[in-house]
């Protein structure tokens, strides 16, 4: 039976969780705080051939417990195939601590004594999976032990006997082969000749081989780099790509030339090096998404070229690797910026194709209200103390609704909701939106701190950062300016510590509405650099609604869409708001709030009605908004 090759590749070898030292410039010793990512050679390069539109798989190990769970996580989110991802229970996934010390020093620390992915075997193999695949790609460091060897050797055989390709990745790590010391994980090279006669034994099988010049010296047992490719080229006829660093690449096919220069080359990019960690897994990406769609070598080497410089001109490893549509973007606009990290229009386009899920549409209980609340409660102490109770049980309700579905959420606030956002934060893929304003306040401020980055830091990283403004863009410039500068500074804070932004227009309490008003408010955002994630705005009528899809048409085709507020409407006035939101382009669903839970908090405040009244009230008109909202 011939078994369908559905997947391009299949990445075999190391998953680690990946702690990056978030302070730049210093000793490892002296980091003070990590940015969390997964890791490992063929993990990077199944992530990276993934984004950049093939269909990859990963065979590894991870432990029984959160580190693992996150790595299989991210995989799927990430739309890596994880058949091949094992639960080992006996053993810890694996670590990396790493830092960038200056531009030429990046220690990292392995802990990986008895890791999971180091217990891979045989028995991990399955033949079915690996024929269903165009290629393999084997880690040098998973020859360093005699199970992950005969592992990837039997990959191998299977590959090669279903016309599959074969790719090496060279992949050396001295320490990871016990030459040298825990603290050595930076170290490059160190000759061996063991080393260098077991890599040998792998190459004759190998269709494509990529390594360092350090790699390729190791693979081969030579001094030499015009004798190492020659010795390569002895063992193996397969593609021979030679990474050099910022020099880009080249690549041999054939006769390996007295003069390396002449093998073929492809376009490079030169860039500042901020991390080169992960450059070669970003490089292999790229290189596979030309080689395995038949690419001239040319074509694939300028793309590895370009997604090494991702790589190396951002912090982390996979998370860094660019995606197809990225990609794209940047061999046609190129960048101002030698560093890239620092290039707003890719980083854009990087954040939007890199989101944690899709979010087509969007139906949200909106609870956020804080001043709306106290007001209820008129100053009684009792009912104060009993608003946090109140929005558990708006929770309850919104779950209730959800049945489970996707595409439903809440916004819920840190001075009342902390209980409420813990309840929320165990419902399978619940959109979960906090405010950071100052309630009321025009010209905005943010609530509790102006300091941002120390407060968003806390938050989970799946909530969204909610920020309402009061812009009318006919207010005075001087207020103008100072929204928009707020505003800018909730979106640079939102991007720097990774978390999604909403912006809030309302323009109606402060001035004339008509049909272009509400597309000027959001033109002047977008001015300013400002890509909110979302808007939340005011029903429009049907002339105001094209406005507003040709604003943001123009400016951010990446925006995930906009949802209405209510206002407190009644809901027949909100019945036709929808009905003339439904056919606009942008408007991906609704946020409502006192129109949902305004009576039922009344009653509940005031004791009329009972906890599950209560619920039950509130998810009555919340489903009554859904199922209207549905049926537009």
């Amino acid at each position: 039976m011939t078994t369908q090759q559905t997947l391009d590749v299949i990445t075999i070898g190391r998953a680690s969780v990946d702690l990056y030292g978030q302070q730049i410039g210093t000793r490892l010793e002296d980091v003070g705080s990590f940015a969390k990512s997964v890791g490992g050679c063929p993990t990077n390069i199944s992530v990276g051939t993934a984004r950049l539109g093939l269909k990859s798989a990963l065979i590894t190990r991870v432990g029984n417990e959160q580190m693992g769970r996150f790595i299989r996580e991210q995989l799927q989110r990430e739309g890596v195939e994880t058949k091949g991802v094992v639960t080992d229970l006996d053993r810890l996934t694996a670590l990396v601590l790493l830092s960038v010390e200056n531009d030429k020093s990046f220690p990292l620390i392995f802990y990986r004594d008895n890791c999971a992915d180091a217990a891979l075997d045989e028995g991990d193999i399955d033949e079915d999976f690996i024929r269903s695949a165009k290629a393999v790609l084997v880690t040098g460091t998973h020859f360093a032990k005699p199970n992950s060897d005969a592992a990837q050797r039997k990959a191998m055989r299977i590959a090669k006997a279903n016309g599959g390709k074969v790719v090496f990745d060279i992949d050396y790590r001295p320490n990871l082969w016990g030459l040298a010391g825990h603290d050595a994980g930076d170290s490059r090279y160190i000759a061996s000749d063991e080393v260098s006669k077991h890599l040998q034994t792998v190459l004759a099988d190998c269709d494509l081989i990529v390594g360092t010049e350090e790699e390729v010296l190791i693979a081969s047992g030579e001094s030499d780099l015009t004798a190492a490719l020659k010795t390569i080229r002895s063992y193996s006829s397969g593609t021979i790509v030679l990474k050099r660093g910022p020099m880009g690449c080249i690549v041999y096919d054939g006769e390996i030339p007295d003069d390396l220069e002449d093998g073929i080359v492809g376009r490079g990019f030169p860039i500042e090096v901020y991390n080169v960690l992960g450059a070669g897994d970003a490089f292999m990406s790229g290189f596979l998404r030309g080689w395995l769609r038949g690419e001239p070598h040319e074509t694939s080497a300028t793309w590895a070229n370009a997604c090494g410089a991702f790589a190396v001109s951002r912090l982390l490893c996979a998370p860094e690797i660019p995606t197809w549509t990225e990609l794209n973007y940047f061999l046609e606009h190129g960048s101002k910026e030698r560093a890239l990290r620092k290039d707003e229009a890719i980083n854009h386009v990087h954040w939007a194709t890199t989101r944690r899920r899709e979010i087509p549409s969007l139906r949200a209980l909106a609870i956020d209200h804080r001043l709306q609340l106290e007001d209820m409660a008129a100053g009684d102490a009792q009912k104060l103390a009993r608003i946090p109770e109140l929005k558990v049980l708006a929770v309850r309700a919104a779950a209730q609704v959800a049945g489970g579905r996707d595409g439903f959420g809440m916004l819920l606030d840190d001075k009342y909701g902390r209980d409420a956002l813990y309840a929320a934060s165990v419902i399978p893929n619940f959109w979960v939106a906090k405010p950071i304003e100052l309630p009321g306040s025009r010209p905005l401020q943010f609530e509790f701190t102006q300091d941002l980055g120390s407060r968003l830091v806390e938050w989970p990283v799946d909530h969204c950062i909610k920020v309402l403004c009061f812009y009318h863009p006919d207010d005075t410039a001087e207020l103008r300016q100072m929204q928009i500068a707020k505003l800018r500074s909730a979106f640079d804070a939102a991007r720097k510590v990774g978390r999604e932004l909403l912006v809030e227009i309302i323009a109606g309490k402060h001035g004339e509405i008509d049909d272009r008003t509400v597309a000027r408010a959001m033109s002047d955002i977008y001015a300013a650099g400002i890509k909110p994630d979302w808007w939340k705005l005011e029903s429009q009528d049907e002339k105001a609604w094209r406005q507003i899809d040709a604003t943001i048409d123009a400016n951010d085709p990446y925006c995930r869409g906009v949802v209405l507020l209510g206002l407190d409407a009644p809901q027949e006035e909100l019945m036709a708001g929808f009905k003339a939101a439904k056919g606009a382009k942008w408007v991906k669903g609704f946020a409502v709030g006192r129109t949902i839970f305004g009576d039922a908090a009344r009653a509940w405040l005031d004791g009329r009605v009972g906890d599950d009244e209560a619920v039950a009230m509130m998810a009555e008109r919340f489903g009554g908004l859904v199922a209207a909202w549905d049926g537009v």
